[in-house]
C-alpha cells in the first residue's frame, strides 16, 4: 500500500453506524486445534479437576517451549504472580520494583504478599520498564549494607524486581539482570502477555529467576482462565507446587504445614492448553503478520505512531497499539475509540498507570510522567490471531480517515 494518505469521503457504513458490518473484535480466542478431542477425553475418563495427565503434559510443554526446567500450572496469571513472589522470598513490608504502565495484577499480587510496590516509569521508546530509573534509584536513593538493600526514604527492604513485558515486547533485560546481580535482587518476570516473545534469542520467561504466564481468553493462547510459573530452580518449583495445593504435606493424610492456596489448574483447562500450545508458533506468526499489515497501512499517517520492535526483541505483537497525537475539540485516542466503535470495531486504551490508581495510592513511584503520556495517547486495535488482513485494512482505513478529518479541522 502506498504511503500517500488519501482523505476519502466517508462510506455509508461510517455515516450510519447502524448499518455497519459485523463487529471486528479486539482480541478473541482462536479455537481450531485438538481442543474438542482433548476435552472429550477428560469428560470420558472423569479426569476433570486439578489432577490428570493433561496438567502434567501442559506444564511440560510450556517448560520445554520456554527452556526452563520446571513449570507449575495455576488457576490464573495473578495466582502465578502471587506464589512466585512468595517463593522468591518476598516478605511482608518488603518492596518490589514493578512497571507502572501495565495491568493492575502484578501490583495486586505484591500487596497479596504483604509487600509494597515501587512503581517504575516507562521508557518513551519501548514503553517498557525504564531500567535507567531503577539504576538511579538503587544507586542514589537506597543503602546497600551487609547484603541488604534498603530504600532510604521508607526504611523498607528492596527485595525483588518484577519487569512486565507488556503487549508482547520484552523489557531490556541485560542491564536489568546486571542491576539485580549487583544488589542480589530476585527477578520475577511478568510475561503474562508475552508467551512466544524473545530477548536476544532467549524466550521471555527464561530471563530471570522466575516467570509467570497467563492464559486468559484474550492471551495468545488460552485455557479460558489459567496461568503458569516457570523456573530453573527446583526448590522454588517445589515450593510453588506445595503452596498451590493448599500446602498439603502428605499425599494421603490431610496434613498441612502452612497456609496454602487452592491455585491449581484443572485437567479440562490444561487439555485446552495442550491443544493451544501445539499451534503457538502459528499463532505468533499470525500476530506478526497482522502487525506488519498495520505498519504498512498506517505508515506515514500524520499523528499516528506504533510501538516498534526493539533491536534486541522478537515480539509477538500481542496487542497492536498506536499513539494518537491529540488535537483540538477532544479529537484524541478516546475519540478514535468511539469512532471505531460506531463502525462496529472494538479497540481499547492502555491501563491507567498504577501509581495513579486509587487502589495503590500512596505507593512509592519513580517518575511516572512518561507512562501518563503514553496512557493518554495509546489505543490498542483489533489483534485476534484469526483476524483477516481484509479486516486489518478496514480498521486501518477508518484510522486514516479519522486522522484526515482531524487534520482538516485544525
Amino acid at each position: 500500500m502506498s504511503n500517500v494518505i488519501d482523505c476519502l469521503p466517508a462510506s455509508p457504513e461510517q455515516l450510519n453506524p447502524a448499518s455497519a458490518p459485523t463487529t471486528i473484535a479486539l482480541c478473541v480466542p482462536e479455537i481450531r486445534g485438538n481442543e474438542w478431542r482433548y476435552v472429550k477425553e477428560c469428560l470420558d475418563t472423569g479426569w476433570v479437576s486439578s489432577a490428570g495427565s493433561f496438567v502434567t503434559r501442559f506444564e511440560e510443554m510450556v517448560a520445554a517451549y520456554v527452556g526452563t526446567r520446571f513449570a507449575v500450572a495455576t488457576v490464573n496469571g495473578t495466582a502465578a504472580l502471587h506464589v512466585a513472589l512468595l517463593a522468591a522470598g518476598v516478605e511482608p513490608e518488603d518492596e518490589v520494583l514493578v512497571s507502572t504502565l501495565t495491568f493492575i495484577a502484578p501490583a495486586n499480587a505484591i500487596r497479596y504478599a504483604g509487600a509494597h510496590p515501587v512503581f517504575v516509569d516507562a521508557d518513551l521508546q519501548t514503553w517498557q520498564m525504564d531500567v535507567s530509573r531503577i539504576a538511579d534509584f538503587l544507586e542514589l536513593q537506597c543503602r546497600y549494607k551487609d547484603r541488604r538493600l534498603t530504600n532510604s526514604s521508607t526504611g523498607r527492604r528492596v527485595r525483588a524486581i518484577m519487569p512486565v513485558h507488556i503487549l508482547g515486547h520484552p523489557v531490556d533485560m541485560d542491564p536489568l539482570r546486571a542491576i539485580a546481580e549487583k544488589y542480589e535482587l530476585r527477578i520475577i518476570e511478568d510475561a503474562t502477555e508475552s508467551l512466544g516473545a524473545a530477548y536476544k534469542g532467549r524466550r521471555a520467561g527464561h530471563l530471570g529467576n522466575i516467570a509467570c504466564f497467563s492464559f486468559n481468553g484474550n492471551k495468545i493462547i488460552t485455557t479460558g482462565g489459567g496461568g503458569m510459573v516457570v523456573t530453573d530452580d527446583e526448590i522454588i518449583a517445589n515450593r510453588i507446587r506445595h503452596l498451590t495445593t493448599q500446602a498439603k504435606k502428605d499425599p494421603i493424610e490431610y496434613i498441612h504445614d502452612e497456609v496454602g492456596f487452592n491455585y491449581r489448574l484443572t485437567n479440562i483447562q490444561a487439555a485446552v492448553g495442550c491443544a493451544q500450545m501445539e499451534l503457538l508458533d502459528e499463532y505468533v506468526a499470525a500476530k506478526r503478520r497482522i502487525a506488519a499489515a498495520y505498519d504498512r497501512n498506517l505508515d506515514g499517517v500524520p499523528g499516528i505512531s506504533a510501538l516498534r520492535e526493539p533491536n534486541y526483541a522478537f515480539s509477538t505483537f500481542w496487542m497492536y497499539t498506536v499513539l494518537v497525537e491529540p488535537a483540538a475539540a477532544g479529537r484524541d485516542s478516546r475519540e478514535l475509540m468511539r469512532t471505531l466503535a460506531a463502525s462496529g470495531i472494538q479497540s481499547r486504551p492502555l491501563w491507567q498507570p498504577l501509581h495513579r490508581s486509587k487502589a495503590h495510592s500512596g505507593s512509592y513511584v519513580l517518575g511516572g510522567e512518561i507512562a501518563e503520556k503514553i496512557n493518554a495517547k495509546a489505543l490498542s486495535l483489533p489483534s485476534s490471531v484469526g483476524l483477516s488482513l481484509d479486516s486489518v485494512d478496514t480498521v486501518s482505513e477508518l484510522v486514516r480517515n479519522f486522522q484526515c478529518d482531524l487534520n482538516s479541522s485544525q
